[in-house]
C-alpha cells in the first residue's frame, strides 16, 4: 500500500445483526486498529432497528474516528478485506440489504469529496440515518458535512430519536 506521510481522519460507521453482534464489532475495531491505524475514538454501542428491510434481528452500531496514512480508496479495500474475514459473505446491491454479520461504511474522510464508481465520501446516507449519527454525533459533533454544510450535531439533531 502507497501510505503517504499526511494523516487523515476517517470516520468508519459499524454495524452487525447476526451472530455475537458486540464481538463482531470488537473485532472489527481490533482489525481496523492493524490494517488502517490508530483508533483514536470509539463510540457507545446502539442496538437499532433494522431500516430499508424486513428483520427480526435488530442491529448494533458504533462510529470510530481513524488515524490513518492510507489513501480513501485503500481504505475502503481494508475495510472490505475485513468484512470478508469476520464473515461478510456479500455487499448490499442496488441498495438491495439484508442481514449482515459485519458492515463497514466510509462516513467521512477528512473533508473530502469522492465521487467514484465504487465509493461515494461522505456517505450518501450519512444525514439520513439516526443509527450512523447518532453514534458519529458521540466522537465529532462539531464535524461539518462537507457538502450540507451543518454539523454531524445538528443533522443529528434535526432527526426524530428512536
Amino acid at each position: 500500500m502507497n501510505k503517504s506521510e499526511t494523516l487523515h481522519d476517517v470516520y468508519l460507521g459499524l454495524g452487525s445483526n447476526l451472530g455475537d453482534k458486540v464481538e463482531l464489532l470488537m473485532s472489527a475495531v481490533r482489525n481496523i486498529q492493524i490494517r488502517i491505524g490508530h483508533v483514536e475514538a470509539l463510540s457507545p454501542l446502539y442496538e437499532t432497528l433494522p431500516e430499508g428491510f424486513e428483520s427480526d434481528n435488530t442491529f448494533v452500531n458504533a462510529a470510530c474516528l481513524v488515524k490513518t496514512k492510507l489513501s480513501a480508496e485503500e481504505v475502503l479495500e481494508c475495510t472490505q478485506l475485513i468484512e470478508r474475514e469476520l464473515g461478510r459473505r456479500s455487499k448490499s446491491v442496488n441498495e438491495v440489504y439484508s442481514d449482515r454479520c459485519i458492515d463497514i461504511d466510509i462516513l467521512l474522510y477528512d473533508s473530502s469529496i469522492v465521487e467514484l464508481p465504487h465509493l461515494i465520501i461522505p456517505h450518501k446516507h450519512l444525514h439520513e440515518r439516526k443509527f450512523v449519527l447518532q453514534p458519529l454525533s458521540d466522537i465529532a459533533s462539531e464535524i461539518v458535512h462537507p457538502i450540507i454544510g451543518k454539523t454531524i450535531f445538528q443533522l443529528n439533531d434535526e432527526l426524530k430519536s428512536y
